[in-house]
């Protein structure tokens, strides 16, 4: 279906009141600008897509892609269903950002990517205030789309914040994960108990410093909600947006010419605070959360394989990899460090991801 002209009911462009409510027009964006910047981008998949709302049943609703090949062959017999592949962006993305994935990674089994609650064109409810009661929502929220989709039972991808709540998720669910993919998984070392640079045997890569974007957003971190800076700036905000994420530019140059991606950046996150609401409730700074997941990883069943991808110009460290690796013990635990890829490890490596994604969903089934 070509997601420009998806038949999917569309959410309503109003948004809740707030401290922001009398910013509307200060701030040039709207859900229908959002809808139409995530659509330019979508043209560019190449498979059969599907894009609606799945509504939750306290009747919020999560935006969804499902994607399948359409050039496959038509088995005389039909054949059982792969797992399907479900894939969870990270802090202020959405769906568009999977764009250089989407079709390699549906090429032998579904796949469905959403926006997380809060986030992109999805449902933006008010979050607590508390790290515990944040992060129940957002899980819970994927347990509900879970089962509204019907899904028995996945291989879940999470980014960053995405990883996070993915671990999160199949702690809490783990009958319904089949093999759990972390990609440069933002929340895990604990702040006051520091881990080792690097596992023994394994490469010692000197870490970047912070992006300026980073940094400016710690700057503000203290007094507001972390992309409030974006709406603060008002007729500004998508040359601000701009400005300090070239590398969005840069990495999907070969798809788009112009502020395509920068702008899709900016439309997701200068609607109504939500999602970040609840990632600021969780944070202890934009690094570390306050609930470390290595506090944690020892509650995945040692069933569960998981695999962790990080980027060696990341601002993440792998060393997080290794130390879960070593809480889980004999368990299965992959840390695999992708060279000269950064925190968007899928899109400055996009064929390197692509094929270590398809090969672990292969070894599923």
């Amino acid at each position: 279906m070509d997601p420009a002209t998806s038949t999917a009911t569309l959410q309503d462009d109003s948004e809740p009141s707030s401290i922001w409510g009398w910013w509307p027009s200060w701030r040039p964006t709207s859900a229908a600008i959002l809808k139409s910047a995530e659509a330019k981008i979508l043209t560019r998949v190449q498979n059969d897509m599907w894009a609606r709302y799945v509504t939750l049943p306290n009747q919020e609703r999560i935006w969804t892609l499902t994607v399948t090949n359409k050039s496959a062959p038509k088995p005389k017999q039909k054949a059982p269903t792969k797992t399907p592949l479900v894939m969870v962006h990270g802090f202020g993305a959405g769906v568009g950002l999977w764009v250089k994935n989407l079709d390699r990674l549906s090429h032998s089994r579904p796949l469905h990517a959403f926006d997380l609650l809060g986030f992109g064109r999805s449902t933006r409810p008010a979050f607590p205030s508390d790290a515990t009661q944040a992060e129940d929502i957002f899980v819970s929220s994927i347990e509900q789309w879970r089962q509204s989709l019907g899904l028995d039972d996945m291989i879940l991808l999470g980014h960053s914040l995405g990883g996070y709540l993915a671990t999160s998720y199949a702690i809490r669910y783990p009958a319904r994960v089949k093999h759990l993919i972390l990609v440069d998984p933002w929340g895990f070392p604990d702040r006051n108990q520091p881990v080792a640079a690097e596992a023994e045997g394994t490469q010692v890569v000197k870490r970047p410093p912070l992006p300026l974007w980073v940094k400016a957003v710690v700057s503000v971190l203290g007094f507001f909600n972390p992309l409030a800076v974006i709406r603060a700036a008002g007729p500004w905000g998508p040359g601000l947006v701009t400005r300090f994420r070239q590398d969005f530019k840069i990495k999907f140059e070969d798809l788009f010419d112009d502020d395509t991606m920068t702008n899709y950046i900016y439309h997701c996150n200068a609607q109504t605070p939500s999602g970040e609401t609840g990632y600021w409730a969780m944070m202890e700074s934009l690094a570390w959360a306050k609930r470390p997941m290595l506090q944690r990883v020892d509650q995945l069943p040692a069933s569960l394989p998981v695999s962790m991808l990080y980027g060696d110009r990341s601002w993440m460290t792998s060393s997080s990899g290794h130390e879960a690796a070593r809480i889980r013990g004999q368990a299965y635990t992959r840390v695999e460090l992708i060279k000269d890829a950064s925190h968007h490890i899928n899109n400055d490596q996009p064929e390197i991801f692509n094929n270590m994604v398809e090969e672990i969903c292969n070894s599923v089934d």
